[in-house]
């Protein structure tokens, strides 16, 4: 896989789905970034992944915990269990509570790059 967005920068109100994006030949580990650039005070973002072995029927195969701030978030996902897997896409919920407009707001990205897992812990 390379480098790219599953879900460029946007700014959504509701729940939705991104775009279909193709492994390639990576069947390895993938490091997913959520970038949160936009969020309203008392509202929470519920951000997963879905993986496909051919566009018809998907299956969530990780899931960022749930988030209440900006920042940037990172997540290693591994395809060893999920080996039929050619397709990814990002899911979200979201969530507003208190006073005022209950009608949630939030500016946010998804990047996903190959990851070296054995780099990353020492060359074990």
């Amino acid at each position: 896989m390379k480098s790219q967005f599953l879900l460029p920068e946007t700014v959504a109100r509701h729940e939705g789905t991104g775009p279909e994006i193709a492994l390639g030949d990576s069947t390895g580990n993938v490091l997913l970034t959520l970038g949160i650039t936009r969020i309203m005070e008392q509202e929470s973002l519920d951000l997963t992944i879905w993986g496909s072995s051919g566009g018809d029927s998907w299956q969530q195969i990780a899931a960022f915990p749930q988030k209440f701030y900006c920042g940037t978030y990172s997540l290693l996902l591994s395809f060893k269990n999920y080996r039929e897997v050619n397709s990814i896409r990002a899911q979200w919920k979201m969530a507003r509570w208190g006073r005022g407009d209950l009608t949630p707001l939030f500016g946010f990205y998804v990047f996903a790059e190959e990851a070296n897992v054995a780099a990353a812990v020492g060359g074990r």
